[in-house]
């Protein structure tokens, strides 16, 4: 024993049991996640409280066919009507199993927007052009189904695509006003939650098991699994080793708006994986246009303001930047290393989070796209 001399103040220090410090670092841990967390859900809301944008209302009529196709294509309908709803003096909204042609004849819109499109009889459109009434489609799964959009895409005045590389494509068919036009993000479904987030994940993947998608994470699975991954979607039991992962992974379901949200903003990295335009068990692509733009997950993502890991489309940094916005990978040991350097750099994790909302807050809202597409239409 140490011997104190007169005159020496004494500290005293305790000595914890190694059961008592695990609790005092998962306590310490605890708060500094919670502060974390809630620093990012504070920035969040300025973030959206400045950045809202406001679009002119234009004094026409649209008649918006929806897709027809049930979920998952209903939030988009319900995405872009609401929007439209806002935006125009008059909104007519109707299912394409009703005779279209009629309706137009009796309400004379200014416009008719279609969403897909698969539904529709050609002829009826034809008729309604010959009234003088425009007609646009918003084309939702180019290039995979590329197949079946030739047959349609001549009975409109304006075609918009989500994949830029289909442009040209269309144009040779003939079509004189092709546009690139992506998805966007609903700030109903798709914005920060303001209440903690539980339960708490580390990494997600929400989609489907494409082949692709397997042969790609495969190799890393084992270690992306040691980070708290959980993975949402059809198909993954075609994973090799399922049966190791399976209490992380939902199967067969099919996620809404409103809990693909929940999950996207309860992590701390999303990760998104393109599907492949070569894969034809599941596409109708037979001139195997290659796909250029990003999916509609990307703007969904970064409107929860979560960090998000995406293989490199060539036309992603005209929407996010890469390194400030958005992250990237070209390889899957390029992806495991930046989930590894991310889950321990928050500072740099919540900087690109809160960079991608604003972003998205900015110029990839619905309001964005249908103020674009309506600008191109009614100049």
């Amino acid at each position: 024993m140490a011997t104190i001399k007169h005159g020496q103040s004494v500290t005293r220090q305790e000595v914890l049991n190694p059961a008592e410090e695990a609790r005092a670092r998962g306590r310490e841990a605890g708060y500094q996640g919670g502060y974390d967390e809630g620093y990012l859900k504070g920035r969040a809301d300025y973030i959206i409280s400045r950045h809202t944008s406001a679009f002119p209302l234009r004094q026409i009529h649209v008649l918006y066919v929806a897709s027809g196709k049930g979920f998952p294509y209903s939030p988009l309908d319900e995405a872009i009507s609401s929007t439209l709803r806002g935006m125009v003096s008059q909104l007519t909204v109707i299912e394409p199993g009703q005779l279209i042609s009629e309706i137009a004849y009796q309400v004379m819109p200014d416009l008719i927007l279609v969403l897909d499109g698969m539904f529709i009889q050609n002829e009826q459109l034809d008729a309604i052009r010959q009234q003088g009434i425009k007609t646009a489609i918003w084309l939702t799964d180019d290039p995979y189904y590329t197949d079946m959009t030739t047959e349609n895409v001549n009975h409109y005045d304006y075609v918009f695509t989500l994949e830029s590389n289909c442009i040209p494509f269309y144009q040779q068919l003939g079509c004189a006003q092709v546009h690139h036009l992506p998805f966007a993000a609903y700030s109903e479904h798709y914005r920060p939650e303001r209440t903690p987030s539980n339960p708490r994940r580390e990494v997600s993947f929400i989609g489907s098991a494409y082949w692709n998608r397997i042969e790609y994470l495969s190799p890393i699975m084992d270690r992306l699994m040691q980070h708290n991954t959980f993975i949402n979607g059809i198909w993954w039991d075609r994973l090799p080793n399922f049966s190791a992962y399976q209490d992380r992974i939902e199967l067969n379901k099919w996620m809404g708006p409103q809990e693909t949200a929940q999950a996207y903003n309860a992590s701390k990295i999303v990760i998104n994986l393109h599907r492949s335009h070569e894969d034809d068990s599941v596409n109708n692509n037979a001139v195997k246009i290659p796909a250029a733009s990003p999916n509609p997950r990307t703007f969904e993502i970064s409107a929860c303001a979560t960090l998000q890991l995406s293989d490199a489309r060539s036309d992603l940094s005209k929407f996010y930047t890469p390194g400030k916005e958005i992250e990237t990978y070209s390889s899957p040991e390029e992806l495991l290393d930046k989930v590894e350097y991310y889950l321990t750099h928050e500072k740099e994790r919540r900087d690109i989070a809160l960079n991608a909302l604003k972003r998205t807050m900015q110029e990839h809202t619905y309001g964005n796209r249908l103020n674009q597409m309506l600008s191109i239409v009614f100049p």
